[in-house]
């Protein structure tokens, strides 16, 4: 359960790094890449920062997720020069990929085909009673 100070640290993080890597992208040459933070957990001491991105398109996003974890430290440093009147220390960030939509759009095109398993129950396994 995360108290109300981890979640306001998270949402500033959230927010800030959101403007920082969406420039960041823009500057690298990359003007069609949508980078966006999704989520951010902040552990109890507010040591470490756990960042969720979304990137879109999904092509080159191990590679972008590669060059951010590289560029931690330069990434760190301008998030603190943002929130230098918010917060006191910064914690390290890790960024994980966040593929929740890249999910849920493999079920929607499950559903979208012929075999559709709610319109036809045949082709779900019985269950078996115990």
């Amino acid at each position: 359960m995360e108290t109300n100070r981890q979640k306001k640290i998270g949402g500033v993080i959230q927010r800030d790094l959101a403007e920082i890597l969406q420039r960041a992208a823009k500057d690298g040459g990359m003007s069609g890449t949508l980078i966006s933070v999704t989520k951010v957990n902040v552990t109890t001491d507010l040591s470490i920062a756990k960042v969720y991105v979304s990137i879109f398109p999904h092509n080159n996003a191990d590679e972008l997720l590669k060059g951010m974890r590289s560029n931690q430290p330069l990434i760190k440093h301008e998030l603190s020069q943002r929130t230098k009147n918010q917060l006191r220390r910064v914690p390290d960030l890790e960024f994980f990929i966040d593929d929740s939509l890249e999910y849920i759009d493999r079920i929607d095109k499950s559903l979208k085909r012929s075999e559709n398993p709610i319109e036809n129950r045949d082709l779900l396994d019985k269950r078996k009673k115990s």
